[in-house]
């Protein structure tokens, strides 16, 4: 048994095959690797999984976006249209327990592994499949990419300041919304095989997870008639709640109820401004949230960031400093929890591990190391001729 099949966890024992690419899938089943399931990546001989060539590289020539998403997990290079490939990957599927996929609806059925044929086969096995617009309507056979599904769920209308060109989300929540969902969905599945015996057919939509993400803005549709739009950092509910200027940066306060503002007006020396009827409850502070950001502002001004931290720390305001990246990164909190280890071969490369903290199970010290194209193919092959057991 290699490092890469050693895992532990709750999902010990579970051999799940990945056959997608880019992110989507890839980033389902390193959750899925992370919990303790055993990741066969089948990649393409020719190249392998796409994203092997993203930027940005990192010294080794290797790219440090595929690290990220794919340590751990182990490599066999197959191609499902040869018969000598297809035999290896029919017996790994006599032997898995999962298949991730993100191909355009219908891709698998030419290749001879959909949904339909792998129930008659192997119906204890979970096919859990990843597109753009899921496996039925009028848009099943679109092609889709993060800001495309971002644009048409209306999560980029309501994203930016009024009045400014379209903005994407900064990560690409289009793909990451449709893993998180489809590693929550196999697990489900897995529970339920774990009853009934039978496996299921997991169907995520990347434009289904990006809507179901838009939890105040459909409300508010349904409430007012009318479609919202963008806000910049405020709360369409709620106020205060932005990022605030202060004499050195911005600080980010979220203090919405009555007694946290009542808290937040004291802590800024305006222990009046609950009085003032602008003010006076959640519903007035909203409508006058532009007033109330230019007096929140005015006092900020007069002092550094770290100054109002602290004394909103002290007061029990909701706030915090707005990091970028590398602020982030050195955080003592961030530290403290262990959530960026390295990984493996990578020459100190960071990533974070999938933040779902067990009392059974610590963070990794360590990340296990990124697979090369085809690594794994002799324990893998052993594995699917039943030579070895694999797993935890």
């Amino acid at each position: 048994m290699t490092a890469a099949t050693t895992t532990g966890g709750p999902l010990a024992g579970f051999v799940v095959l990945d056959l997608s690419r880019v992110l989507s899938g890839p980033y389902c089943t390193m959750m899925l690797r992370d919990l303790g399931a055993r990741v066969i990546k089948v990649e393409q001989p020719d190249g392998g999984d796409e994203a092997r060539h993203f930027l940005p590289a990192a010294p080794d020539g290797g790219s440090a976006y595929f690290a990220a998403i794919n340590r751990g997990k182990e490599s066999i290079a197959l191609d499902l249209k040869q018969p000598a490939d297809r035999a290896v990957f029919e017996q790994l599927l006599a032997r898995a327990d999962v298949l991730v996929e993100n191909f355009r609806p219908g891709v698998l059925d030419k290749l001879g592994y959909g949904f339909t044929t792998l129930a008659q086969r192997h119906p204890a096995l979970v096919l859990a499949s990843i597109s753009g617009f899921g496996q039925t309507g009028p848009y099943r056979a679109r092609a889709a990419y993060d800001v495309v599904v971002q644009g048409m769920s209306g999560m980029m209308s309501i994203t930016g300041h009024v009045g400014a060109a379209p903005v994407r989300v900064g990560s690409s929540i289009g793909d990451l919304s449709a893993a998180l969902f489809a590693c929550n969905g196999i697990q489900a599945a897995l529970l339920q095989r774990g009853r009934t015996g039978t496996g299921c057919h997991v169907d995520v939509s990347m434009l289904e997870t990006q809507i179901a993400l838009l939890e105040g803005a459909i409300p508010e549709l349904w409430c007012s008639g009318v479609a919202p739009g963008p806000l910049g950092a405020r709360h369409p509910g709620t106020a205060p709640f932005d990022a605030f200027a202060a004499a050195d940066g911005h600080v980010v306060i979220a203090a919405g109820s009555d007694h946290l503002f009542s808290r937040l007006a004291g802590a800024l020396g305006q222990p009046g401004l609950p009085l003032d009827a602008r003010f006076a409850g959640r519903a007035q502070r909203v409508h006058h949230q532009a007033d109330l950001k230019l007096l929140i502002e005015g006092v900020l001004a007069t002092a550094p960031v770290a100054h109002w931290l602290a004394r909103l720390d002290e007061a029990g305001v909701p706030a915090g400093p707005l990091n970028d990246v590398a602020d982030m990164v050195a955080d003592p909190q961030v530290a403290a929890r262990g959530l960026l280890p390295e990984i493996e071969g990578t020459g100190g490369q960071r990533a974070p591990v999938t933040p779902i903290l067990l009392s059974t199970q610590a963070y990794p010290a360590r990340l296990p190391a990124v697979p090369r194209l085809d690594e794994h193919r002799a324990d893998i092959l052993r594995f699917a001729q039943g030579l070895e057991a694999g797993g935890a």
